[in-house]
């Protein structure tokens, strides 16, 4: 290859310089993952998990591997978990309830499945200080809530997120949950140097996290959350866990993530070719709402610079990536023409052979945290080269299509707006699902250090429990 830039050298500087630079940030990644630590626990904790947090689990299809996952959650000792299900799964969901633990595992139900309406109607329920919303598959290691809770010793802090790691349905892993392992490294990195540069993070993922309740109480977060439409006609119903960390950067809240193995968390992929579906709606959230956030609210620019960089970068990233296929394609016909009429020296085969082993060596290094832990999914490093230009190719075809909506791979899901509908109408008979109570539930704050404020130009706007809001 060295050798065909004497051709026609110029061509290649513009793409050389787009590989130093994306490759000098993936160093900047690198580096500032492995000098990220992780808040350690303290001496004497402001909060206890038994006293000040619950645990909402938003689900539609629980099974038996609830029951682990269930198990798991129960270890760290929680005040309580709300399973937040639709009328007619409550039945097979209270079974599973009283198997696992009658006394701290309430079922509540909603007219509807909707994600977002389930966490409301859970939030609204909630009397703990903490909330920590989990997929009813993740499962915890021993240590996951005092690592969270730890986070919260600074009172700047509104949401904790944790790292994640791949559990097989199977008793061996398919490609599409390696390909999944592999996406999950890459994130873990991403998010542990973004917190190490600025403090920030691009998503607080949905899988686990924790949020002060205060914050989620209140009345304006809970309408613009269960009211959120993109472009002002198409209601979301994924992407929630979008919102709740814009929520908290337009509204002056610090995050933290927990990235150590104390604060792991294992979850279940898709096992099949539906992981596809998976990533499809994952993508199309990561459009809507960095656009978002980059655009419209505009806070993220002066919060975490950084994390802006990213997104910036996460923008361009799938043309940039076609463009390496495009030129290939180019040299191999210029490679066809003879040298005299302005052809390359180098024979096609050459070519196609320096590209696949530059695409080897450049990815298998972007994979080596994960091959250093799992050194036999070195094998399938061609599957992941695969996946990566679907994806960019993915990625703009969901550009296109942002006015999706649907959840796409789990039944029963349907359109949230009729779901929003279904909620207000029976919200007249029995319970509003959307508005929050004249007489919100009062979070316990016993001995609490008061919330102070964040940044110049935030005003209260509510308190709950002896602490307050702050908004712009």
């Amino acid at each position: 290859m060295l050798y065909l830039t004497s051709d026609d050298f110029p061509i290649f500087v513009p793409f050389g310089v787009i590989g130093f630079y994306r490759y000098l940030w993936y160093m900047i990644r690198i580096t500032a993952s492995f000098t990220y630590r992780p808040v350690p626990l303290p001496e004497n904790p402001t909060y206890v998990a038994s006293e000040d947090v619950t645990i909402i689990v938003p689900t539609i299809d629980a099974g038996e591997e609830f029951k682990e996952a269930a198990h798991s959650w129960l270890v760290g000792k929680p005040k309580e978990i709300l399973i937040i299900t639709e009328e007619k799964m409550k039945g097979p969901l209270q079974e599973l309830a009283m198997q696992v633990d009658p006394e701290r595992i309430r079922v509540l139900t909603v007219p509807f499945a909707n994600k977002r309406l389930q966490m409301a109607h859970g939030i609204k329920n909630t009397t703990t200080d903490i909330i920590v919303f989990a997929d009813d598959d993740a499962i915890w290691p021993p240590t996951m809530l005092p690592y969270m809770l730890a986070c919260f010793e600074d009172q700047k802090v509104g949401g904790v997120g944790t790292s994640q790691r791949v559990q097989p349905v199977g008793k061996r892993m398919t490609v599409w949950e390696v390909l999944a392992a592999f996406r999950l490294t890459i994130r873990n990195i991403e998010i542990s140097s973004s917190t190490h540069i600025d403090g920030g993070i691009p998503c607080l993922s949905g899988r686990t996290a924790a949020y002060r309740t205060i914050i989620l109480k209140d009345p304006e977060f809970l309408h613009g959350f269960t009211h959120d439409f993109w472009l002002g006609k198409y209601q979301l119903n994924s992407g929630d866990d979008k919102f709740l960390t814009r929520w908290m950067v337009s509204h002056g809240w610090s995050t933290y993530v927990q990235c150590c193995k104390e604060a792991e968390l294992l979850s279940t992929m898709k096992p099949n070719w539906r992981f596809l579906k998976q990533v499809l709606r994952w993508t199309r959230n990561t459009w809507r709402s960095d656009l978002r956030s980059l655009f419209m609210e505009r806070h993220i620019w002066t919060v975490h610079p950084y994390v802006a960089y990213t997104m910036v970068d996460k923008l361009f990233n799938p043309f940039t990536l076609l463009v390496g296929p495009v030129l290939v394609s180019i040299l191999i016909w210029k490679s066809t023409i003879p040298i005299e009429d302005g052809g390359y020296h180098l024979p096609w085969w050459n070519i196609v052979v320096s590209y696949m082993v530059w695409l080897m060596a450049t990815r298998t290094a972007k994979l080596l945290p994960h091959l250093w832990h799992q050194p036999e999914h070195i094998v399938y490093v061609p599957a992941f080269i695969l996946f990566g230009y679907y994806f960019a190719i993915m990625k703009v075809y969901a550009l296109c299509t942002l006015h999706e909506t649907a959840w796409g791979t789990r039944a029963g899901i349907g359109d949230p707006t009729a779901a929003t509908a279904a909620a207000a109408t029976a919200g007249k008979e029995k319970t509003d699902y959307f508005s929050v109570p004249d007489t919100p539930t009062q979070p316990q704050t016993p001995n609490r250090p008061p919330v102070v404020e964040m940044q110049s130009g935030y005003a209260p706007r509510a308190a709950y429990g002896g602490q307050t809001v702050y908004s712009r």
